[in-house]
């Protein structure tokens, strides 16, 4: 089975880093926009200006979280024309990083990320 990388579009960017773990642990594009988009549980992010979000996705075998890491960024520069009118410049999504948890992560407590995504985030921030 082969895999399509998501590419940048004026509202998400892709780190390679969660590129990878998208392979890793067999998370899909859409899977990830899904959590984004409806998370179950939002917590502060291991790194500055960085947010994390859950979903549950249980089966009768397997008990699990997804969870994705980001950060806001500006998609544009403000324009110069920025008094005019109301428009509003997009948010863009910088996608960090993405993982499976197993079982239930403690509530309110450090995001449970495991050591080897950590340590990995540590050199990309």
């Amino acid at each position: 089975m082969l895999f399509k990388f998501p590419k940048d579009d004026k509202n998400f960017s892709w780190t390679n880093h969660v590129k990878n773990k998208m392979l890793q642990y067999r998370l899909s594009e859409q899977k990830i926009k899904t959590v984004l988009k409806n998370p179950a549980r939002k917590e502060e992010g291991i790194a500055p200006k960085t947010t994390a979000v859950m979903k549950r996705n249980d089966t009768q075998k397997r008990k699990e979280e997804i969870w994705v890491m980001f950060r806001h960024a500006n998609s544009a520069p403000p324009s110069r024309n920025a008094g005019l009118g109301n428009a509003k410049a997009p948010m863009r999504i910088k996608i960090i990083s993405a993982w499976r948890y197993p079982g239930t992560s403690p509530k309110d407590k450090a995001i449970p990320i495991p050591e080897d995504i950590l340590e990995e985030l540590t050199g990309i921030l």
